[in-house]
């Protein structure tokens, strides 16, 4: 046993390389780790093969779709290289995942699926949107009391449970079809669908998936990102954009706000990945 005593700081990262090292590594851990019935070694494997059980739930519950196209057992092993490589940054399990899409998309045994890591960046936006802060709508009576000139430069602020995303397959097909379990919709999905420009949205039912035109996207991404509603609509300007905003408003795309200086105060939100 170590004799000195280590700092909780030393600990925790002593047991976080133990995590992800694997087995037979990290023995500086085992060194201060009484054995009280089970040798140091044995009491780090149980408490291993825990978290990575736990870690692999979490990616199951935000990644159904991504699991049934390829099988629980790829899955799982997929998960476990994952939760090796990227231990959690928080206790608060909701945020882990942001990173699997990529890992599964530099993964070489899944470049038989190409579509695979897109369907997985569709469902962690839909996962986002599902655990988005519940906050307040933009009032709408507000805005229409707003003259022309404030407007054109008003800044808006995306809703926490909207997002927005581009994806080169049609996810958003294969994602619905997939959860659905529609092998008749699955076979008439053609993968030279894409790309496709999508607003993934919480409702009352859960999360919906609606596809937008590009041109409309680029709008609504300039809306997101904050800029002033004319300088976005100057995005795409053969779009319907009216109708594009009129949608956005009525669907509760945007957070509201106190008005500051003369307009409403924008904050980066949805994502464009």
């Amino acid at each position: 046993m170590n004799p000195r005593t280590p700092t909780l700081a030393e600990l925790q990262r002593a047991v976080r390389r133990s995590l992800s090292d694997g087995v037979g590594v990290g023995a500086d851990a085992a060194d201060w780790v009484l054995p009280d019935g089970l040798t140091p070694d044995a009491r780090l494997r149980v408490y291993r093969n825990t978290s990575a059980s736990v870690l692999r739930d979490a990616l199951r519950l935000a990644f159904p779709a991504t699991q049934r196209l390829v099988g629980a057992a790829f899955f799982d092993g997929a998960a476990g290289l994952f939760a090796r490589a990227s231990l959690p940054a928080s206790a608060w399990l909701d945020e882990y995942g942001a990173e699997f899409p990529g890992f599964l998309a530099r993964m070489p045994e899944a470049a038989c699926v190409p579509y695979l890591a897109d369907v997985a960046r569709l469902e962690w936006q839909v996962d986002l949107a599902l655990h988005a802060p519940d906050v307040a709508a933009l009032d709408l009576a507000r805005l229409a009391r707003l003259d022309e000139p404030a407007l054109r430069t008003l800044r808006l602020r995306p809703h926490p449970a909207a997002r927005l995303l581009r994806c080169a397959y049609p996810v958003d097909a294969i994602w619905r079809a997939v959860l659905e379990q529609d092998d008749r919709a699955l076979r008439r999905i053609r993968l030279d669908d894409g790309p496709v420009h999508l607003l993934a949205q919480r409702t009352d039912d859960g999360v919906d998936v609606l596809r937008l035109g590009e041109a409309d996207w680029r709008v609504a991404c300039a809306l997101f990102a904050g800029e002033p509603i004319d300088a976005a609509f100057a995005n795409a300007p053969q779009a319907g954009t009216h109708a594009l905003f009129a949608t956005l408003l009525s669907r509760g795309c945007f957070a509201d706000t106190a008005a500051q200086d003369g307009g409403i105060d924008s904050t980066n939100g949805g994502s464009r990945s």
